[in-house]
């Protein structure tokens, strides 16, 4: 194994240069600004004091930088997987106590455990099998739950912590009366600056200045009313050294809840790397960027931060502001860390429900119209994925909604898998006679075969399809009468024991008939396994031909000449 396999920052190290360095400083820089606000907003939203946030946004992303593949995805706390960490630690816990506290990082040590072990066991393929669509209708369903949580501050209702989001509402409903409109003032103020600065000047950081102007707010609105709980000062340091809880017991507590937010926080991640690698041409390491989000949480949960990921809003910042190489992220990391010795202080006087306004246009961000309407207007399938994992992120728990889209993304899958398309083929000439190939007889009426029929499997035969192949086969042999059949293999991806076993029982069936199965193309890779599995020696090498000409001809030897006689169709050349 290289060096550079081991730690991947050797390799995009020797990239940088004076130019690239400056660069990568500058959209640092920018990266640590907006991040600032958004730390805060995130560690509230995970039921976690919010130091916690920009703990998260110093650690993990220099961690996932040296050990990733991306160079331009940007780690650390997220909206998602924050919500998914106050839904599963909230159960056994009080958010915000130290009790809280100790399980989410426990929680995080555990997630980046299964995420290392998913890239070390070169596991990253397994991404490609989940649908984008879990992702689009959860983020959504989230944002809906991040948003009704931050009701409660807006309009200074009280409302238990951890109510579902229908006893959430109905509080809400019923207790509007007693609602304090100077919050909701803060708040509307907070979320009008934010958007006015960014429609007028995209590259100041909005979210901070609509949360400067909501202080400003908060603290003429102080002389009439008591109500304006603040977020409270930050503490002025570096994250400190914390030590996850080891204990059997919750362990074995955390383990689903952890599967659960691995598994989001790595199809976020690559989801992204790949977004953003589109813009920049760069191959991700889908196993490498599994082991960087896992080594980046290991880390984070001795240092005080809570399970993290990549970040579409920062990453795609990172990449627009100029970034070259995973410096910028580490330079963010460290800029951030400036910012917070500086001015935490400030948070002092922040109010709870300007921080609500923020995280509503954080949540509104997490909603893809465009994609959601995309997705309800051209695929019945994809939409059935997007409104259940929806429904349940809502209404269920939220690990559980995960698994569940995640579980019917991969029965779709595999329900497409096991009917592939099988189309009829027959011999298209050129007029001079001279140029032949084979065809699909549904594009072009030609003439076909009475004794021989010529099929294409444009997909593998494994377990899920080999019920669907053997019913096609089936039907030619009994209902057209036909019993030598050739398969264009050219489709064929690969062929598992339970197809090579099913093709064997189909050739002896129709070997009883005084006919065959033949393959014609085969890719190498499948004849290989064809070989080492018995599966050619069973039905015998001569139903394997590496040209069609020469299964034409051989299959053509094999057919009842007396029907040859009074044909009509005489396709072939032997034919004549």
């Amino acid at each position: 194994m290289k060096l550079s396999e081991i730690f991947p920052f050797l390799t995009w190290f020797r990239l940088t240069t004076k130019e690239s360095v400056k660069a990568d400083f500058i959209a640092g820089l920018t990266g640590a600004v907006i991040v600032l606000p958004q730390g805060v907003a995130f560690a509230l939203i995970a039921g976690l004091p919010p130091e916690y946030g920009l703990y998260t946004a110093m650690v993990t992303p220099i961690i996932a930088a040296l050990f990733g593949s991306s160079f331009h995805l940007v780690s650390g706390p997220t909206t998602a997987i924050s919500i998914v960490v106050f839904s599963a630690v909230s159960h056994h816990a009080t958010p915000g106590t130290p009790e809280f506290i100790s399980l989410a990082l426990t929680l995080t040590l555990l997630a980046g455990v299964y995420q290392l072990a998913f890239g070390l066991a070169r596991l990253g393929a397994l991404v490609n099998f989940v649908s984008h669509t879990v992702v689009i209708g959860f983020t959504a369903g989230a944002a809906i739950l991040i948003a009704t949580s931050q009701m409660k501050h807006i309009f200074g209702i009280s409302i238990p912590k951890g109510e579902s989001f229908l006893h959430t509402w109905v509080g809400l409903f019923n207790g509007i009366g007693q609602a304090n409109y100077y919050l909701v003032v803060i708040a509307a103020v907070t979320i009008a600056t934010a958007l006015l600065v960014k429609k007028f000047n995209t590259k100041l950081p909005n979210l901070l200045a609509g949360m400067i102007v909501g202080s400003i707010f908060a603290l003429l609105f102080k002389e009439y009313t008591d109500g304006i709980a603040l977020v409270g000062e930050i503490p002025a340091h570096l994250p400190p050294f914390s030590t996850p809880e080891f204990s059997f017991e919750t362990i074995r507590m955390l383990a689903p809840e952890a599967f659960a937010v691995a598994l989001l926080g790595l199809i976020e991640a690559v989801s992204i790397s790949r977004a953003v690698a589109t813009k920049s041409s760069q191959r991700i390491n889908a196993n490498q960027e599994f082991i960087g989000q896992g080594m980046s949480n290991i880390v984070g949960s001795f240092f005080s931060s809570y399970a993290g990921s990549g970040s579409f809003t920062r990453s795609g910042i990172n990449y627009d502001a100029g970034a070259q190489t995973p410096l910028s992220a580490i330079f963010a990391a460290v800029m951030l860390m400036i910012i917070v010795l500086l001015i935490a202080p400030l948070t002092a006087y922040l109010p709870i429900a300007a921080m609500g306004g923020i995280i509503l246009l954080v949540a509104y961000k997490l909603i893809d119209f465009h994609h959601i309407t995309q997705i309800l207007t051209l695929s019945k399938s994809e939409s059935s994925i997007l409104l259940t994992t929806f429904f349940a992120t809502l209404f269920l728990e939220l690990e559980f909604a995960i698994y569940m889209g995640v579980l019917l993304s991969l029965v779709l899958f595999l329900a497409k898998t096991s009917t592939p398309q099988i189309p009829v083929l027959s011999i298209d000439a050129s007029p001079d006679g001279k140029k032949r190939k084979f065809a699909s007889v549904l594009k072009k009426p030609l003439k076909q075969c009475p004794q021989l029929k010529i099929i294409r499997v444009d997909m593998s035969i494994y377990f899920g399809s080999i019920n669907y192949i053997h019913k096609n086969i089936s039907q030619i042999s009994e209902r057209e009468g036909i019993h030598h059949i050739l398969v264009d293999a050219s489709g064929i991806n690969f062929i598992d024991l339970a197809g090579a076993e099913t093709l064997v029982a189909e050739n002896k069936s129709l070997a009883k008939r005084k006919g065959g199965l033949y393959f014609v193309d085969m890719k190498p890779s499948v004849y290989e396994f064809a070989a080492k599995s018995c599966f050619i020696k069973k039905i015998g090498s001569d139903h394997f031909f590496d040209t069609k000409t020469t299964a034409i001809r051989s299959i053509y030897n094999r057919l009842d000449k007396s029907i040859c006689e009074n044909c009509t169709s005489r396709i072939f050349n032997e034919c004549q």
